[in-house]
């Protein structure tokens, strides 16, 4: 039981992460070249800074969660 769920948070939080991945720019732009995305951040600045937080805890708990279902497993 205790795989299942963090195999299930393993394929959320992969999701999650290849979505905001793809939000970046490779410009430097970010949200901001989306259209009106940034108008619900204070700043472009802003949207980046979350948008780069976010996308580092996503990463984080891939990681965790693949290093605790390797022990696991084997």
């Amino acid at each position: 039981m205790f795989t299942l769920i963090l195999q299930i948070l393993q394929i959320v939080s992969a999701v999650v992460m290849i979505t905001l991945v793809m939000l970046h720019s490779p410009k430097g732009d970010g949200l901001g070249a989306i259209g009106g995305a940034a108008q619900m951040f204070s700043s472009q600045k802003g949207a980046e800074s979350t948008l780069n937080n976010v996308t580092g805890y996503a990463a984080a708990t891939f990681f965790i969660t693949s290093f605790i279902l390797g022990y696991y497993m084997f």
